[in-house]
């Protein structure tokens, strides 16, 4: 194990640096944050490269089960500063603990259709928060997969992995251009579902049926009409107040959840 103080530590940098687009694209590894969610990890097949904690940090037997997985596999061990894991973070208050992960495959082969009843797919969702939750809903729900289409938020964002609370390492996650993703959905069986206004049933009598890819579209725009045309089935969510449309990420949270509860 070793110790780093210095906040010009090339490892800092490093570190630090992964929260950026850019060089994590380029280094194809991102930074996961906290103790329950690294240990989400561990317990799902996934051990970081480099395992980062604060100095004087709290003893844990989770964080010592961990620290002996990492080691044991090769990885490195350091312990920094709270001021170099806040840089490292970029938050005032860190967790104790974050670690250093590969990135990896986003192939639309990930994706088993066979491996569940109901599938999650974004179209350009914008917001690395929405993004999250959409994975974390997946786990919720036992979705077989979340499908990003089109130019979506990065899946490996800092942002987007503490949103998702430990599902991007639990839930398969693809991502694909439309045209792809249309060719894969309709090489096998596949009910695709939007959520749109276009001549839609109410989505608590619409008739759901396995496998079934619940779509939801870009935060401020929706889906595309081409898109939305190209569906096997079109639902709507109420809307009882004066607000016109949910949260992308919350509206595919409620269709989901109506949809298994159909499908079981």
């Amino acid at each position: 194990m070793r110790l780093i103080t210095g906040l010009s530590n090339p490892t800092i940098k490093y570190l630090r640096a992964l929260r950026d687009k850019k060089h994590r694209r380029r280094e194809e590894r991102f930074l996961a944050e906290g103790l329950r969610l690294l240990t989400d990890a561990r317990e799902t097949g996934y051990l970081p490269e480099t395992l980062v904690m604060a100095e004087g940090r709290d003893p844990h037997p989770l964080l010592d089960t961990l620290i002996d997985a990492v080691e044991a596999a090769g990885g490195d061990v350091i312990e920094v500063s709270e001021a170099a894991l806040s840089k490292i973070t970029g938050k005032d208050n860190p967790q104790a603990v974050c670690g250093v992960f590969a990135e990896f495959d986003t192939g639309l082969a990930r994706i088993d259709r066979n491996s569940a009843s109901l599938f999650l797919v974004a179209q350009a969702m914008r917001d690395p928060g929405n993004l999250g939750t959409m994975l974390r809903t997946a786990d919720a729900v036992g979705a077989g997969g979340l499908i990003l289409l089109d130019d979506c938020a990065d899946p490996f964002s800092v942002e987007a992995v503490r949103a998702s609370m430990g599902a991007v390492f639990t839930v398969p996650l693809a991502q694909a251009r439309w045209d792809e993703f249309q060719g894969w959905l309709r090489s096998g069986e596949g009910q695709l579902v939007a959520a749109s206004l276009r001549e839609p049933y109410d989505y608590r009598e619409a008739p759901y049926a396995a496998p079934c890819f619940v779509m939801v579209g870009n935060e401020s725009r929706g889906l595309p009409e081409e898109y939305e045309i190209a569906c096997d089935l079109r639902v709507t969510i109420p809307m009882l107040g004066r607000a016109d449309s949910l949260n992308a990420s919350i509206a595919g949270a409620v269709l989901a959840y109506e949809a298994l509860a159909k499908l079981r």
